[in-house]
């Protein structure tokens, strides 16, 4: 008793031992030993998909790196993705469109839904693909990393005590790569995009009597209908080649789809809508298939309508954009062209969530690609505030605005 109440370690190693002992008398007729390497789990083998190294859950691409490095790698099989747009919906719809044009060098096949433009037009303007992987890494970075010719010059312009610093880290890339790259000054070549197989839903087309009420069940009902001949369904036999299903739905929610949600603060038919994504994620969870719709969240005037939505997705993110706003001018955010907020992020196979650990997110539009990066503050801004801040005092000096007697003096607060 002395012995147990003392030590807990040792007991545990003694009954091993105690259990290995028939093991071995045992070797000639039961060849087994204590300890058996634990055997991968068998997953479904799909080109252009990997299991999550958090949860296992089988994870593609959604075109953006950053994007899927900011959701936990990838975007799950079986979730639906919600982006909430722009005021002037030009980034969203780019974020929608790396997520087809990734489907189709994946030859993954394509749904895609659209009550404005044709999906045949949308699909024309997918960006071109990248071949080499000198997109990774900006131009001003080589020449720093192969010490270039303007290389001391610019360790010149830096104070001495911040040269041994590390640098900070802006990018959001993890170490194995996933997915491709595009460009968005190109359009993707038509013998490529017209080797994927696309199943496209213009609402003009199927009009009924009552678009108010049918066109969310229209289209429900005709991704049913491709996810069960397709053959992406779960309870469907396992053929001997399987693929996945990627659904596009631009600007739900929005007046194009004969819904009242952006014109009343209550809507007549408030329900529509969540009724609708209530019924593709039960549809989405038992299939091969993952989603990316964007809603026009700017013009929901009815903010918990907007809450309900958002979660009824799995993934939630909102592009703010900085045209037509002050933060366009404002020298913090002269580097990028809008901030990103992540609304939700889903919780599969696992108790917690894999949140970031960061929040201060901001997106960009370069030359060729769209990033999403953490937001820091430039290292010129301290001395443009400085100046500016020169000025103003020097100013309120001449005209003799301070509390003292003499003019020339300003106060310390």
């Amino acid at each position: 008793h002395r012995f147990i109440a003392t030590c807990e370690i040792p007991i545990c190693l003694v009954i091993v031992n105690s259990m290995a002992a028939p093991m071995k008398s045992m070797g000639s007729s039961f060849n087994a030993t204590s300890f058996q390497k634990k055997t991968r789990s068998k997953l479904i083998s799909i080109p252009g998909t990997r299991p999550s190294v958090q949860n296992g859950q089988l994870i593609v691409s959604t075109g953006v790196t950053s994007l899927d490095y900011l959701i936990g790698g990838g975007l799950a099989v079986g979730t639906v993705l919600l982006i909430e747009e722009d005021r002037y919906n030009s980034y969203s719809q780019m974020v929608l469109k790396y997520f087809m044009a990734e489907g189709v060098l994946c030859g993954h096949e394509l749904f895609l839904a659209s009550a404005q433009d044709h999906p045949d037009d949308i699909l024309t303007e997918l960006p071109a693909p990248i071949l080499d992987d000198i997109a990774s890494h900006s131009p001003m970075e080589g020449r720093m990393q192969l010490g270039g010719p303007h290389a001391s010059q610019d360790a010149m312009k830096i104070a001495w005590r911040y040269q041994n610093l590390p640098k900070v880290q802006t990018a959001l890339a993890s170490s194995s790569r996933f997915g491709h790259y595009y460009d968005v000054s190109k359009k993707m070549e038509p013998e490529i995009r017209q080797a994927a197989n696309c199943h496209a839903f213009y609402l003009p087309e199927h009009s009924t009597e009552s678009p108010l009420l049918e066109s969310y069940s229209a289209l429900l009902r005709s991704i049913q209908e491709v996810i069960r001949k397709g053959g992406f369904d779960g309870a469907a036999p396992p053929a001997k080649s399987r693929n996945v299903l990627r659904i596009g739905l631009p600007s739900l929610g929005s007046p194009l789809w004969g819904d009242d949600l952006c014109c009343r603060d209550n809507p007549a038919h408030g329900h529509a809508l969540t009724t609708f994504l209530y019924g593709l994620r039960a549809v989405l969870r038992s299939s091969l298939s993952v989603a990316v719709l964007t809603i026009p969240s700017h013009l929901i005037q009815n903010r918990a309508v907007m809450g309900n939505i958002t979660r009824l997705c799995d993934n939630a993110i909102a592009l703010e954009s900085f045209k037509g706003s002050d933060r366009e001018t404002n020298p913090l955010y002269k580097d990028y062209h809008g901030l990103l907020h992540v609304r939700q992020v889903p919780r599969l196979n696992c108790l917690l969530t894999e949140l970031p650990d960061h929040k201060d997110l901001a997106f960009k539009l370069k030359r060729k690609q769209f990033t999403i990066e953490r937001l820091h503050l430039p290292p010129d801004l301290s001395e443009t505030v400085s100046r500016v801040s020169r000025g103003e005092l020097a100013g309120a000096a001449a005209t003799g605005t301070s509390c003292g007697s003499s003019g020339n003096k300003h106060l310390d607060f």
